[in-house]
């Protein structure tokens, strides 16, 4: 068996997600399916995780095994891509790994993006890829609190119900936010998420943003690790899945 590591792009709008489901088009497997059209076996796609329906992904991680070894990677790429990119999927890159190498549990951090664009007017270039905020965001207290946010802690506060991690223990090793005219990213690196963290963290900063909330407000609620005090989780559709770092 020989084991490849690809690099995804894709839309999220439209699919139920990354990981497979019993119902609905998932990214996974509508990947799984080009490759077994071309490798003519059934591959299981690994990926680096679970993304949520509607997010967005600028290089996802994945690895597959298969009895064939692929010669061409280009010529390959190219096969996949005619196949995937009718689904706004496309792979940016081939790599053979070694049986060692796990999409998921080799990987040293994640880095994810989220997009905001604050003005008036609604999107139209970007609809479905930012989140519009037409109230003015103070630029200032968001940086505050994402500051306080790095470091190790307890982020059950952001922790979705739904998630099946073992320790809501988490560490957050570096934000970065910009603000370019009128859209904000702010980018967000740890080794590993929970649940909607991200996007609840993201939630949050906006009430202090937008003064909703104050610094002290805010920290109470980012200590308190219960859910119920979170603000509404920002949309899926302003997420996008950065990097992953070996």
């Amino acid at each position: 068996m020989f084991r490849y590591q690809i690099l995804i792009e894709y839309v999220g709008t439209g699919f139920i997600g990354w990981q497979s489901q019993a119902k609905g088009k998932s990214v996974q497997k509508t990947i799984e399916i080009c490759l077994k059209k071309i490798l003519r076996e059934k591959i299981l796609l690994v990926g680096q995780g679970r993304l949520d329906a509607g997010v967005h992904a600028i290089s996802q991680s994945a690895h597959f095994d298969t009895k064939n070894k692929i010669l061409d990677f280009n010529r390959f790429m190219n096969q996949l891509n005619f196949l995937l990119n009718k689904n706004l999927i496309s792979v940016l890159s081939i790599k053979k790994r070694s049986k060692n190498f796990h999409s998921r549990y080799s990987a040293k951090a994640r880095i994810y993006q989220y997009m905001i664009l604050n003005r008036e007017s609604s999107p139209t270039i970007n609809k479905n890829r930012v989140w519009h905020i037409k109230k003015k965001i103070n630029l200032k207290n968001i940086k505050k609190g994402a500051k306080f946010l790095i470091g190790k802690r307890d982020f059950s506060t952001f922790r979705a119900s739904t998630c099946s991690a073992k320790s809501p223990i988490r560490t957050l090793e570096k934000v970065n936010i910009l603000k370019t005219r009128n859209q904000i990213s702010i980018e967000f690196r740890s080794r590993s998420f929970l649940q909607t963290q991200v996007r609840s963290m993201v939630g949050c900063l906006k009430y202090l943003g937008e003064g909703k909330w104050n610094f002290n407000k805010f920290k109470d609620v980012t200590l308190s690790k219960k859910r119920i005090l979170c603000a509404p989780p920002a949309p899926p559709y302003g997420l996008f899945l950065k990097k992953v770092i070996y």
